[in-house]
């Protein structure tokens, strides 16, 4: 099949990774789209992950963190959570390219008779489909600057196409137009305590044998890796020592795109695209957030309970919107990781959550942990201590309420219990008889009317529509709402079903079918997990003696 001549919008920028994962890559390529935002960029981003799922949507959480949602209801990979709520732009699911996404439509067109007989192989066929899905993202998007991070490290196997399409759209565009950043680890042995350079000349050497140069080095460490370092990198690496950045561990990673700008990496991004900027770079929106950081005078805990806890990336966006809602009421949010598994062995040990400020639920799949999430919601619901749940979390909320408060017994979601005498949580109708998992559950955006002088309707500023991300399968049994409501619980939102519970008279007591965390940015906090710091503030500083609550952190 014959690939047409692209023509491209953007200039790309490729990003990849040496030495090992985990290393911060995500964060290396949103401080280049900071970078170039600053000077009057428009800049988006393209993510390729070299594991032959077709996307991240059947993957377990500890498997690859968190499932990130987009509006247009892709199941993408955790990273584009970095890339949102850093650059501010909302991306599609053809943003995030796979390993299976390639392979299965260069299959599919072998099976359909497409490639005329001929023999179909990793070049041309493989490469050709990987830069005909990055050529489509650049049409789409329209950007001055596309960034492109290839996952995993130089040297995997099963990056070896990916790296190879690179080095050919390199070779056929002009040297101005793409450029290569190489995120590397530069370790320090507690024993010599001193930076050793070794494994990032290893990498760049993977990274030339496939015939590609770095254009920029980071180097990625627990501290600055000092002058003598950076002129070996650079020594090793072909390049001048003004192309080799120390990113080390900061106090927040906010810091990260503005540390690399005070060492020079933003002119030396336009020098390399031999393009001025469109405006000096002032950094005022990250300053302005750094301050309100610094301004941060009391602390809240709050008990996020689960049954992934081991992995923070598993709830990163959870712990992100958190994070982002404290900042904006003046609070540092410590989050503690609760496994609920613990409640059902030992229910006196519910107790614990006395100690914290405010409890959230995240969303879930599947059995395992739900009796515990049931007891936390309980002990929530008893004890005034202000509550938040999401997803899942809504729909055990209605199932404890059921149970505890309408005494129906036995009461159930039929994803735990398919002959629960009462299922007061049911398959969506749409979902009956769907047997393939991947890409089928209700997801994205979709349209909220929220009711007027309810909670929801004061945290999202009296508005009465409003638009948010789903994923789940299962949905509040319509049948059961009126018993619901007749003991006391609100629901104060719905779409096609019921979005939002709330119980009056409780501190903060509100539960979404919704996803509000994946919307969540640092400028933008959500409103759900705003109004649960907000109220946590409030009670802990009227537990205080003689400290009144400051104005604005009151739930109301």
């Amino acid at each position: 099949m014959d690939v047409p001549e692209p023509h491209y919008h953007a200039k790309f920028v490729f990003i990849v990774g040496g030495v090992m994962s985990g290393i911060g890559k995500g964060i290396v390529t949103v401080s280049a789209g900071r970078n170039f935002i600053e000077r009057g960029f428009k800049v988006n981003v393209c993510k390729i992950d070299p594991y032959l799922n077709i996307d991240a949507g059947t993957m377990n959480p500890f498997e690859h963190g968190e499932v990130f949602v987009t509006d247009d209801g892709g199941e993408l990979d955790v990273d584009f959570g970095h890339y949102t709520r850093f650059l501010q732009i909302d991306v599609k699911k053809t943003q995030n390219i796979t390993t299976g996404q390639v392979y299965f439509e260069v299959i599919s067109r072998e099976r359909k008779g497409e490639y005329l007989g001929g023999t179909v192989q990793v070049i041309p066929h493989i490469t050709d489909e990987i830069k005909r899905r990055i050529h489509e993202i650049d049409q789409e998007t329209h950007a001055d600057v596309l960034l492109i991070e290839i996952g995993g490290t130089v040297g995997d196997i099963e990056s070896q196409p990916f790296l190879e399409a690179v080095r050919q759209i390199m070779r056929e565009r002009p040297a101005n137009e793409t450029m290569l950043i190489m995120a590397t680890y530069v370790p320090f042995p507690p024993h010599v305590s001193e930076p050793k350079t070794k494994p990032t000349q290893h990498a760049v050497r993977d990274l030339k044998a496939a015939g590609l140069n770095p254009s920029i080095i980071v180097a990625r460490a627990e501290r600055e890796i000092g002058k003598k370092a950076i002129e070996k990198i650079a020594l090793f690496s072909g390049l001048n020592a003004n192309a080799v950045f120390s990113l080390p561990d900061l106090n927040d990673v906010l810091e990260g795109p503005m540390f690399l700008d005070h060492q020079g990496f933003g002119d030396k991004l336009l020098e390399i695209f031999q393009e001025t900027p469109k405006q000096s770079p002032t950094w005022e929106s990250t300053t302005k957030l750094l301050d309100l950081i610094n301004k941060q005078t009391e602390t809240i805990v709050i008990g996020l309970t689960g049954k992934y806890t081991q992995l923070k990336d598993a709830y990163i966006s959870v712990f992100e919107a958190l994070k982002h809602a404290g900042m904006h009421e003046g609070a540092k949010v410590e989050v503690v990781y609760i496994d609920v598994e613990e409640f059902e062995k030992d229910p006196s040990a519910i107790t614990k959550l006395q100690d914290l400020d405010g409890v959230l639920l995240p969303g879930g799949f599947g059995k395992r942990g739900v009796e515990g999430k049931i007891k936390v919601i309980e002990y929530c619901r008893e004890n005034n201590i202000p509550f938040l749940g999401i997803c899942l979390g809504f729909q055990l909320a209605s199932v404890e309420f059921a149970r505890n408060v309408c005494k129906l017994n036995g009461a159930h979601s039929t994803e735990m219990d398919p002959e629960t005498r009462y299922p007061i949580v049911d398959l969506q109708p749409t979902q009956r008889g769907i047997k393939k998992l991947g890409g089928t559950m209700r997801l994205g955006a979709h349209d909220i009317d929220i009711y007027p002088n309810t909670l929801l309707w004061k945290l999202y500023g009296e508005k009465t529509k409003i638009r948010e991300r789903h994923r789940h399968r299962y949905e509040l049994n319509p049948a059961y709402t009126p018993i619901l409501q007749d003991h006391g619980l609100v629901l104060s939102a719905k779409s096609e079903f019921y979005e939002a519970l709330e119980l009056p008279g409780h501190p903060f007591f509100l539960a979404v079918q919704f996803h509000p965390e994946f919307k969540s940015t640092p400028w933008n906090p959500s409103p759900p997990y705003q109004g649960l710091v907000r109220s946590a503030l409030r009670i802990k500083l009227e537990k205080q003696e003689g400290v009144e609550a400051p104005v604005g952190t009151t739930a109301e």
